[in-house]
């Protein structure tokens, strides 16, 4: 059970953080959560897809791998992407409320103090001397809003959907070679004939409300499916020596 409290300049003023990336810091995942705010990044490395979970209902997540624990994106502790997707950039921080006092609980910054990435002896220092915010945390701090902002659209965003009757359902089948074939069932996409078929009112309000270009980050992202194929191949070639 991970000890989660207020990130606090005097009582973490050693805390320091490891960064880059490995499956010893749960890197080597073949889904990531991604979030309305960072689809335009996402989209150009990495096929977003749309599936239901049984608590939050529906998410999207940045396809990474084929396999169960593949990131195919992951080499050593380099994530070789020219965007990390923000749940894996954050390491040991997130939002959570916390009460200082007001009566109202206040969004704020908070640590997994059993957080693999954590140490006191190695890493990115979190605080400076004097108790400032460091770099890195001023880095983390955008990541943090990112996500927050993030959060706050998906259910938006996929009424939205919805109510556009853009949403369909995609088996996601995966040719590697005549012999090898990957089949990823219940998942959600764009319905890219009805995203074009759009116009009048629909298309004005799905383009006021700012989800018609997540739409087509979304719909646009799944030709990326390709360059996992290829990364795919590249990893069964290095492995057959």
């Amino acid at each position: 059970m991970s000890r989660t409290v207020l990130l606090d300049n005097t009582r973490h003023k050693d805390l320091k953080v490891r960064t880059g990336f490995s499956s010893e810091f749960g890197d080597n995942v073949n889904m990531a959560l991604v979030f309305p705010s960072e689809f335009s990044w996402v989209q150009r490395e990495y096929p977003i897809l749309f599936r239901k979970d049984e608590r939050e209902g529906l998410q999207a997540v940045a396809l990474l791998g084929l396999d169960r624990g593949e990131n195919l994106f992951l080499d050593g502790q380099e994530w070789r992407a020219r965007y990390v997707p923000a749940v894996h950039q954050r390491g040991p921080f997130l939002i959570g409320l916390h009460d200082s006092g007001s009566g109202q609980p206040e969004p704020m910054v908070h640590v997994d103090l059993d957080h693999p990435r954590i140490s006191e002896t190695e890493g990115q220092p979190v605080f400076l001397r004097h108790g400032g915010h460091s770099p890195y945390l001023e880095r983390i701090n955008r990541v943090l809003q990112l996500i927050v902002q993030g959060a706050d659209a998906v259910a938006p965003m996929f009424t939205a959907f919805g109510e556009a009757g853009l949403l369909e359902t995609m088996e996601v089948k995966v040719n590697l070679d005549e012999r090898t074939q990957y089949t990823l069932p219940e998942f959600l996409t764009i319905d890219t004939e009805r995203l074009a078929a759009l116009k009048g009112a629909e298309l004005e309000r799905l383009n006021r409300s700012g989800f018609l270009n997540l739409a087509f980050a979304a719909a646009g992202s799944l030709g990326n499916i390709e360059w996992l194929i290829e990364l795919k191949n590249r990893k069964r070639a290095a492995e057959a020596g």
